[in-house]
């Protein structure tokens, strides 16, 4: 898996935009206590920034926008499209490379075979018609355009759940419930791909009772102030300190988010 990234663009040379608030619905960059899931989200827009060097990309729900900015240092063109006024407002002021656009998911505002990639991370779980959003990623694709999809695994976030923990989510999928969304609307799924924590994540999981993520769970459900060891911890988690690996080279179960890379015919 090619490892190809890209410089993000430092803080002093962004617009001086406020920060949009952190609802648990997305993640944020820049809050120490948000660190932890904004790099594990990173990690995998860094990882596969290479299928959009000089693409045309549509990222459909793009949240803060970070991601889009990314895949904009090395795209084509990259359409932004999310729902909420307020991520549109805060993207277009914040990244004018953007072209930041506000629409349903549902109902893809883009003309068929429009663009060459469409970039979908940690969105379709909020989703409730996931089937016709992918049929809708695919009416846009170029033929032999690729879907990239992250999404967490539901073995391993939500445990033992009949319903998501998360309370923005509405239905989390495993592996292979993925695969049968992905090539009922027509793809070919080329890797299923799963993120890991890579060997200092280990340690940090030791060292806080043997999970850091639940660690900031119970934090967060407590409404209680960060331990000052727990806070410099997830403050100091890179991108790199997470492995994505494909499903022949680690059980797919296992993993923490699952990465799908689809083709369209």
């Amino acid at each position: 898996m090619s490892t190809f990234t890209q410089p993000e663009p430092s803080d002093s040379a962004l617009p001086n935009v406020d920060a949009l608030p952190l609802t648990g619905e997305r993640t944020i960059p820049g809050l120490a206590e948000e660190n932890y899931w904004f790099r594990r989200h990173e990690v995998v827009y860094q990882r596969l920034l290479d299928r959009c060097v000089d693409r045309v990309v549509l990222e459909a729900g793009s949240g803060e926008g970070y991601g889009a900015d990314l895949i904009a240092g090395v795209a084509t063109h990259v359409i932004g499209l999310d729902y909420d006024d307020s991520a549109v407002a805060h993207v277009r002021a914040r990244y004018p490379r953007v072209d930041m656009r506000q629409g349903n998911l549902a109902e893809l505002p883009l003309d068929a075979g429009s663009v060459d990639v469409v970039v979908n991370f940690q969105v379709i779980e909020h989703l409730w018609d996931q089937g016709q959003f992918i049929d809708e990623c695919a009416r846009v694709l170029r033929p032999s355009g690729v879907l990239l999809m992250s999404t967490p695994n539901r073995i391993t976030f939500s445990p033992g759940r009949d319903t998501p923990i998360n309370p923005f989510h509405t239905r989390e999928l495993n592996a292979a419930e993925l695969t049968e969304l992905l090539t009922a609307s027509g793809f070919r799924v080329e890797a299923m791909l799963g993120v890991f924590h890579g060997a200092g994540l280990v340690e940090l999981d030791a060292r806080h009772g043997g999970s850091i993520i639940e660690a900031q769970i119970a934090r967060a459900v407590a409404n209680a102030p960060w331990p000052a060891d727990l806070l410099a911890d997830v403050a100091a988690v890179r991108s790199d300190d997470f492995d994505l690996l494909d499903a022949n080279e680690r059980a797919i179960d296992e993993s923490l988010d699952l990465v799908a890379i689809a083709v369209r015919p």
